[in-house]
């Protein structure tokens, strides 16, 4: 963890860390933000020094799908706001999440997933991961009992979103990390919905995080991105496989990945606040089901979000108290936040799950994945809370 150093031996605030985090180490030039290494590869000054590279004695840079300067930063960045000791960027989160799987699991092997995640994720284990023998279990959210269950000889992974997409399910990770563990089964947290300002995986068992940098670290809707922290051992492996994968970001989407993430700390206070007064304001109106929010007492899972989050994100889910054709009029007279998919970004963003990611579906096959007509998903932005509640409540009018 990075120090503070005007006050010597005292850890660094979250803010702090955001700034500065990676960025101050090894630096390539005078320049105070980190430059755009825009190459594809990186010349050798002569062969004894590409033999120093080799032999491990020289850190360095050699051709672009193994690293570059500007996405180092980056990954030493996250790492300090993760508390671990390594972390390795992706050209998207699916990329980090499907990388991780292929680097970790063998042929053979069993995964364990949840069954409220994102959708994508359910894809790949369901057509991909199937082809290489691996067999998946999915489980209820948030049930310890389920996940000591599930756990069998050949399982290799649990992993999970917490919040999950797009219920919000937080689950107890030192719990779910004692039960894999005991098992010899690693924790893989995906960590998006929380990001680090809101909750740390590692120090609660972890053993890995995940992240789809698109969301919070970047913040602005204007970079796909993604990346995994641990420890310098598992992150060595999945290093190991980008290389061969390819799945690499590129420099510019890094640069501003590393200046988006500098204000992480203050956006996020803010998507936290906005986000839990929207929920509590949701849930007291008229024309509206139910609220999904990790902060309200009505959450099922919210006294562990209390206990293990320092705040609860900017994503309220709630259902409104119409039908399909009702719901629409709703999405469609708000003014503010754009109609897209995503979230984490400084502007909002509302979608209809039914439409958005499952209307290739059959009505039973929605509901299976608990997706219903009337919910919403609405990613708070840093505007004016009260300019947000108060359109929320002119398009509610139109139910």
């Amino acid at each position: 963890m990075a120090k503070d150093t005007t006050r010597p031996g005292r850890a660094a605030g979250t803010s702090t860390r955001s700034v500065h985090g990676g960025e101050r180490e090894h630096r390539e030039s005078d320049a105070l933000t980190t430059p755009i290494y825009q190459t594809s590869t990186f010349w050798f000054r002569n062969s004894e020094e590409l033999r120093a590279y080799q032999e491990g004695r020289l850190r360095r840079d050699e051709y672009g799908r193994y690293g570059n300067p500007t996405w180092r930063a980056v990954e030493r960045k996250l790492a300090d706001l993760e508390g671990a000791e390594d972390a390795v960027l992706f050209a998207s989160g699916m990329c980090a999440a499907t990388t991780t799987f292929l680097a970790l699991l063998p042929r053979g092997g069993h995964l364990i997933v949840t069954s409220d995640c994102y959708r994508r994720t359910r894809q790949f284990c369901d057509e991909y991961l199937v082809k290489l023998g691996v067999e998946v279990t999915v489980i209820e959210p948030a049930n310890p009992a389920k996940l000591a269950e599930a756990i069998r000889e050949e399982t290799v992974l649990f992993f999970t979103e917490s919040p999950t997409n797009p219920y919000l399910r937080v689950i107890d990770v030192a719990e779910a990390a004692e039960i894999a563990h005991a098992r010899g089964v690693r924790v893989v947290i995906d960590n998006t919905f929380a990001s680090p300002v809101n909750h740390n995986p590692l120090a609660d068992g972890a053993d890995l995080v995940l992240h789809s940098a698109t969301k919070y670290l970047g913040g602005h809707n204007d970079l796909l991105a993604g990346a995994v922290a641990g420890s310098e051992e598992l992150v060595s492996k999945l290093r190991a496989a980008v290389g061969v994968l390819g799945g690499v970001t590129d420099p510019h989407s890094a640069y501003l990945l590393l200046r988006g993430m500098k204000t992480l700390d203050l956006r996020m206070r803010q998507h936290n606040a906005s986000a839990r007064r929207i929920a509590e304001w949701l849930e007291g109106h008229p024309r509206i089901r139910r609220v999904f929010y990790p902060g309200l007492p009505s959450h099922p899972d919210h006294p562990v979000a209390r206990r293990q989050m320092r705040g609860f994100g900017g994503v309220v889910t709630f259902e409104v108290d119409a039908d399909l054709e009702g719901t629409i009029r709703f999405v469609d007279a708000c003014r503010i936040p754009y109609l897209a998919p995503s979230l984490g970004g400084v502007e909002s963003l509302i979608e209809m799950p039914v439409l958005m990611s499952y209307w290739d579906k059959t009505p039973e096959e929605r509901l299976a994945f608990g997706i219903t007509d009337s919910l919403v998903r609405l990613s708070v932005g840093i505007e004016d809370v009260g300019d947000l509640i108060a359109d929320l409540e002119q398009a509610l009018e139109a139910v």
